[in-house]
């Protein structure tokens, strides 16, 4: 029965239904997936790829039963614009290497004593403030971005008016659809803010469309090799931990959906591992970290497609598209100052997610203990403060991470009926 005709035609319909799927699950990543690298420098076609592969890779891991995609990691924006900055794309990608491998390293952890000694060593009155401080230290990058500067400001690449109207019109859609947007339209506001401000920009002479046209329609993405650079390392391990702990958020929320327990099987230490994977093979290629995307999980909640399979048509469109020339040229063209509006909303959404995570830990913020952990960590990475020992160097967000740490584990706790 299964070599007749009618089974080879169902057969066929069958995997022209999961290729479709699998392209909106892509497109619902998209915006996301590509405003990272657009932030920050990197090349958005690499990014595509990088996704990609990433999620194959990631299925590989897991055994192919977690219907997730992984794509570019906003908790790296803030890190990411500051190391291109300081060391330059190829030195901050070493710093990206290694966030990769504190994934590795706590899956590890996790096989080995179980998930209870990572939120035991990292719970969230040392996460929360460090994911806020990811978000507040480059605050004026986001400014700067907005009002049609460079990030730090000392370059005007747009009029301010004309910026002002550009980065406004992407940021209100944006909110606007976040709030009012229904059904599939809900899963794409950051698209949709693009995309209205890429319109509004065309009669303001914002947009090159010559480049465009120029670009060639197939051609390889502009993958950049990494450089040893130890300061980018230090860097980066410190900002690994907040988007590591919140994979198993991601992963329980998934769970949530399917009502499948990924934690036991195939396991959240091999969720980690292929998380981890994914983002130091993104470094060695010049992509973005990778992050497990609640956007497509809100899809797969959307259309109760279940199916880890339409992951890898995802993942597969991913990287065809990586090769398109054109689009490339397309996503280049975007004005800065539109993706100065949407940036201003996400680094104030990621404030928002660490003061959540501080609220929803019960912890009462103004004992001793606690007042000096939060307090230490946002005061230490806002102001920028900075430890140097020879060619070793902390500062800022990394400081933070790591005074947040020790602080935790050499602090007593406060006894109850004090």
């Amino acid at each position: 029965m299964a070599n007749t005709p009618e089974a080879g035609a169902n057969d066929y319909r069958f995997r022209l239904r999961d290729g479709l799927l699998g392209a909106q699950m892509l497109f619902v990543a998209f915006g996301s997936l590509v405003l990272v690298p657009l932030l920050t420098g990197l090349d958005p076609n690499v990014a595509l790829f990088t996704a990609g592969l990433g999620t194959l890779v990631f299925q590989v891991v897991t055994r192919g039963r977690v219907p997730v995609f992984l794509g570019s990691s906003f908790a790296f924006i803030a890190p990411i614009l500051y190391g291109v900055e300081t060391w330059g794309i190829p030195g901050t990608l070493c710093g990206l290497i290694a966030a990769g491998l504190v994934y590795i390293a706590l899956s590890l952890v996790i096989r080995w004593r179980g998930v209870g000694v990572v939120t035991r060593l990292l719970p969230p009155i040392v996460t929360g403030p460090v994911i806020m401080v990811i978000g507040l230290v480059l605050a004026p990058v986001a400014v700067n971005l907005a009002t049609g500067h460079n990030g730090d400001g000392s370059v005007v690449r747009v009029a301010e008016p004309l910026a002002l109207v550009a980065a406004g019109v992407s940021l209100a859609v944006t909110v606007a659809v976040s709030l009012l947007g229904r059904g599939f339209l809900s899963l794409v506001p950051i698209l949709c803010g693009v995309l209205a401000g890429y319109l509004v920009s065309l009669p303001l002479g914002l947009v090159d469309l010559a480049a465009i046209a120029e670009a060639p329609w197939f051609a390889a993405p502009e993958f950049v090799a990494p450089s040893w650079n130890g300061q980018a390392v230090l860097y980066m391990i410190p900002v690994a931990i907040a988007p590591a702990i919140e994979h198993f958020g991601d992963i329980i929320a998934i769970r949530s959906v399917t009502g499948r327990d990924y934690l036991k099987d195939p396991g959240v230490d091999r969720t980690m591992l292929g998380d981890g994977l994914a983002t130091s093979l993104a470094g060695f290629m010049g992509g973005p970290p990778n992050t497990t995307y609640s956007e497509v999980t809100g899809a797969v909640t959307l259309t109760r497609a279940f199916n880890p399979a339409l992951m890898t048509w995802a993942a597969g469109f991913a990287i065809a598209f990586a090769f398109v020339g054109k689009l490339g040229a397309l996503l280049a063209s975007i004005p800065t100052p539109v993706m100065g509006g949407i940036i201003v909303l996400l680094f104030g959404a990621i404030v928002v997610v660490g003061m959540n995570s501080l609220m929803r830990s019960g912890e009462d913020l103004t004992e001793p203990r606690n007042l000096a952990v939060v307090g230490l960590v946002l005061i230490t990475g806002i102001g920028g403060l900075s430890f140097s020992a020879g060619d070793f160097t902390l500062e800022g967000i990394a400081l933070a991470g790591v005074l947040g740490v020790v602080l935790n584990l050499v602090l007593p706790q406060t006894r109850r009926g004090d």
